[in-house]
């Protein structure tokens, strides 16, 4: 039944000035896509979606046809509608287009539309609610033509607060943002993308989840089930691309089980710390359902992996017996900071990190060694050459890291899989760190001739420290020295800052040369080792301070070269739209230095690492961010200070040195 025109709602949709005689324009009311049209004096209003393709009539033309009358032609495949009664001259469609009610007001155009019906319940949002009720509580994405339908769920979730959603500009920013995410807070963030290229743009970040064991849910749009196979545009088979990446990755089909496939998804996330990913097609996404959502309740169990008894017996006796044990943890080790200073200190052992746990310790601890191999310091590599027995926790001995195999080793860890996985460890025991921690703690001891330590760790600190200030007069007039730059940071950094660190010289230098205080946190692409991980990975940390109370209010803090940083330079518009509290550390040396170093090193000519750059300080500005250049180390100290201090996202440009690293 037609309502009268009291019974419509009326939506401006534009000012008719705005629309000349014979043009058409693509006008939107509430979330009705319509084409306006201005014919022979008068204003109309179609549905905008051409029934050939869906093409968009609002974008076509109004133009003579061969009978000498007038048509609006589709921007696609020419087909013709009359402007004012939207019939097609082709029985194209019987009933033609609908054409909805228009009013000219005080020179404003009106289209009059039915009241909203109620929202009718999808598949996609029994499949947001489940999501909610996992625990996910943060959404990175782009929307686009084949995840509306999911998008829309998304979107009703988010104005009940339920869910936070940021659009980032490139896929691939947003999955190492969802990847840092995940090890920051042992959570997963979701992913939200297109078929074709955006949902292949994720697979960078997801792996460096996948091979650091950080939870992510990925979420792609993909066209439509009737057109799967035969290469239609943007069909690519994301199955098979997804399938080494992430161990759970299944399609949504209309039969499914939406809310328990969603629950699925986030079990294997939660409980394996690895990706998962769910495939839409676009005609999956508005199909009605009256299924409920489903709970975690009951679904996720006990967290804590005990050692055996005979573990723990052996383990307490090599320990007790050790005169110079030390302690090395890794990634695996986080959650478990407490726990591990308690056991040290109670044996009087120093702590050596992987690159990937530093800041797991305080440096500024006194049982704190510093890092161990490539990216660290020579007091990690004294102690682990003059020790007797070494309890690692929650590390892969990797290549990286360069841990004495000959020595005798405890090796902890939750995943089983990682136990003597590349050589024979002498006692292995597969145990949650922190509660192996706990129950040796309770029977372990300091061997009554044990060598002290803890003076030993405060005297080579002492050499290292002097080491450091003695390169600091190594700087010349080509830029500023990564000690001093990382002296700046280490200083003005808080106690409690979260510091996500990109790939390249920069990393070593940071390894080397920051120290760590109290609570600080480091995330980096470990295993991947992926340059242009360090601003999105801030992303993602600052959306853990926003979602979890444990994180609020700490200060989050980058640090990249310019070859790291130009990989996805548009998110720090992200970053402003979002006000996000990150401020970056930017060493600019024109050039990809440690591929220099490496060719060099490698007797190779020095081949394609140099970068032409902006002025970096210059584009945070014009992004709306705070920007500063730094070309003196004098300077340093103040100009960190400052960026400390600004409201939203910031860039410290220095001009670094690309040989003093």
């Amino acid at each position: 039944m037609m309502l009268g025109s009291d019974e419509l709602e009326w939506i401006k949709v534009g000012n008719a000035d705005e629309l000349p005689q014979g043009r058409v324009k693509t006008v939107t009311a509430r979330t009705v896509s319509l084409c306006l049209s201005h014919f022979d004096g008068k204003f109309a209003a179609m549905d905008n979606h051409c029934p050939h393709q869906g093409g968009p009539l609002g974008e076509g033309s109004i133009e003579e046809g061969t009978d000498e009358k007038c048509w609006i032609r589709c921007p696609w495949h020419g087909w013709d509608f009359d402007p004012l009664t939207g019939i097609s001259p082709g029985g194209h469609q019987n009933s033609g287009q609908q054409i909805y009610p228009t009013k000219i007001e005080d020179g404003e155009v009106f289209v009059g539309l039915e009241p909203e019906p109620a929202h009718v319940r999808t598949t996609m949002d029994v499949m947001a609610e489940t999501m909610v009720n996992w625990g996910v509580k943060r959404v990175f994405g782009m929307v686009g033509h084949s995840n509306l339908g999911l998008a829309d769920s998304l979107r009703r979730r988010t104005l009940d607060g339920e869910l936070d959603y940021i659009g980032i500009r490139h896929e691939g920013a947003g999955a190492f943002a969802a990847s840092a995410y995940g090890k920051l807070t042992g959570r997963p963030a979701a992913l939200l993308t297109i078929a074709g290229p955006g949902a292949t743009n994720l697979l960078t970040g997801l792996w460096d989840a996948h091979v650091d064991r950080a939870p992510v849910l990925a979420l792609t749009g993909q066209v439509q089930t009737q057109v799967f196979g035969p290469g239609t545009f943007q069909d690519i088979d994301l199955a098979a691309a997804f399938d080494a990446v992430a161990p759970f990755s299944q399609t949504v089909l209309s039969t499914s089980d939406h809310g328990e496939l969603m629950a699925l998804a986030c079990k294997k996330a939660i409980d394996s710390s690895h990706v998962s990913h769910l495939i839409f097609p676009d005609d999956v996404q508005t199909l009605p359902s009256d299924k409920p959502a489903k709970s975690s309740a009951g679904r996720l169990g006990e967290e804590h992996i005990r050692p055996s008894v005979e573990a723990k017996t052996k383990a307490i006796k090599l320990l007790n017996d050790a005169k110079r044990p030390i302690i090395i943890v890794g990634h695996g080790a986080q959650g478990s900071r407490d726990e591990i200073i308690a056991i040290a200190e109670t044996l009087g052992a120093p702590v050596l990190t992987t690159f990937k746990a530093k800041g797991l310790i305080g440096d500024d601890h006194p049982n704190a060694a510093g890092v161990l191999g490539r990216s660290g310091t020579p007091i990690a590599s004294w102690f682990m050459n003059e020790c007797d027995l070494i309890l690692a926790l929650g590390t892969s001995f990797a290549n990286h890291t360069g841990i004495d195999r000959s020595k005798p080793i405890i090796q902890v860890d939750y995943d089983r899989t990682q136990l003597g996985k590349f050589h024979p460890v002498t006692l292995p025991i597969w145990s949650e760190i922190g509660t192996f921690c706990n129950e040796i703690g309770e029977a372990a001891e300091r061997h009554p001739d044990a060598a002290d330590q803890v003076g030993e760790l405060a005297s080579r600190w002492d050499i290292w420290r002097a080491e450091k200030a003695r390169r600091l007069t190594e700087e010349g007039d080509n830029g500023v020295h990564s000690a001093a730059i990382f002296a700046a940071l280490s200083e003005a950094a808080p106690d409690d800052a979260i510091i996500c660190v990109d790939v390249g010289n920069n990393t070593y230098s940071f390894g080397r040369y920051f120290v760590t205080k109290r609570n600080q946190r480091v995330l980096m692409s470990g295993y991947l080792g992926s340059i242009g991980f360090g601003f999105p990975a801030a992303m993602g940390a600052w959306a853990a301070t926003q979602d979890f109370d444990e994180f609020k209010g700490r200060k989050i803090i980058s640090v990249s070269g310019d070859g790291g940083f130009g990989q996805y330079p548009m998110d720090f518009t992200t970053a402003v739209k979002h006000s996000m509290d990150i401020t970056h550390i930017l060493l600019h040396n024109k050039e990809l230095g440690k591929i220099t170093k490496e060719q060099k090193s490698g007797e190779f000519t020095v081949w394609e690492t140099g970068l032409h750059n902006p002025s970096f300080a210059a584009f945070a500005k014009l992004c709306g961010g705070h920007g500063q250049k730094v070309t003196k180390s004098e300077d340093l100290s103040e100009v960190i200070a400052k960026a400390l201090s600004a409201d939203g996202p910031a860039i410290v440009e220095v001009m670094a040195d690309a040989e003093l690293i």
